[in-house]
C-alpha cells in the first residue's frame, strides 16, 4: 500500500526487453536506503518488487500486463520516474490509499497556467469517469491529487509548484501518456451497489452490515 506522496525521482539506468516483459534498473540512492530484496516500490504507479540491488541501483521485472496497462514500456535510459516506497505502520498517511495498481493510461489534453500553479486535464475514456468526482482523489503516475473538475472523458487536477519540482508532473507534455489509479474507495461502492443475481435494485442489508449506510 502506498500513499501517492513521491519520496525520490529516479533514473533509468536500463531497460533490458524481452519475450516475457523487462527489467527495470534504476538509480535511486534514497529508496535504495529503505528497501531490500523483495520489498514493494511504486515506479510512476506501478507496484513492482525488488527483485536486486547493487548500491543506489534497484532492479525490477515487469510482466507483459504491466506494461500494456502503463507506461512504463515506453520509459528509456535517462529518463526520470516518480518513486513511493511502501507505507509503514505509524508513516503519516499524507495523499490517500493507494494500491499501486494503475486501472488505465490517460493523456494529458492540456496544461493551463494558472497563476503559479498549473491545471493539468487527462483524458481517460468515457468508461472510467464514474470513478472520478469533484474533490475527490486520484493518482496520476503515482502521485495523490484532488480532482478539481471531472467532465465526460477527462478530469483535472491542480498541479502546485512543490509538486511539478519534485515529480515527473512538472516535466509532462500534451500528448505524454500517464498512469492512472482511481480511488479504490470508489469501486468498493460501487460493487455495493449493484444488485445481487436475481434481486432488483441495491443489497441495503449489505450496505449496513459494511457499514456504509451508519
Amino acid at each position: 500500500m502506498f500513499t501517492g506522496i513521491v519520496k525520490e525521482l529516479g533514473e533509468v539506468v536500463e531497460v533490458e526487453t524481452s519475450a516475457h516483459g523487462a527489467r527495470l534498473s534504476i538509480r535511486a540512492p534514497h529508496i535504495a536506503s529503505r528497501v531490500q530484496v523483495g520489498d514493494s516500490v511504486a515506479v510512476n504507479g506501478v507496484c513492482l518488487t525488488v527483485v536486486h540491488q547493487q548500491g543506489s541501483v534497484l532492479y525490477f521485472d515487469a510482466v507483459l500486463e504491466t506494461l500494456r496497462r502503463s507506461n512504463l514500456g515506453a520509459l528509456g535510459r535517462g529518463e526520470h520516474v516518480n518513486l513511493e516506497d511502501a507505507l509503514r505502520a505509524g508513516e503519516a498517511l499524507g495523499g490517500h490509499f493507494v494500491q499501486g495498481h494503475v486501472d488505465t493510461t490517460g493523456t494529458v489534453r492540456q496544461l493551463l497556467p494558472q497563476g503559479n500553479a498549473v491545471v493539468m486535464t487527462v483524458q481517460v475514456g468515457e468508461e472510467w469517469m464514474r470513478y472520478v468526482v469533484p474533490k475527490g482523489s486520484v493518482a496520476v503516475d503515482g502521485v495523490s491529487l484532488t480532482v478539481v473538475d471531472a467532465g465526460r472523458e477527462e478530469f483535472s487536477v491542480w498541479l502546485i509548484p512543490h509538486t511539478r519540482a519534485v515529480t515527473t508532473l512538472g516535466r509532462r507534455q500534451v500528448g505524454d501518456r500517464v498512469n492512472v489509479e482511481f480511488d479504490v474507495l470508489a469501486k468498493y461502492v460501487e460493487k455495493l451497489l449493484q444488485a445481487r443475481p436475481g434481486r432488483g435494485g441495491v443489497d441495503m442489508e449489505l450496505l449496513r452490515r459494511t457499514g456504509f449506510l451508519d
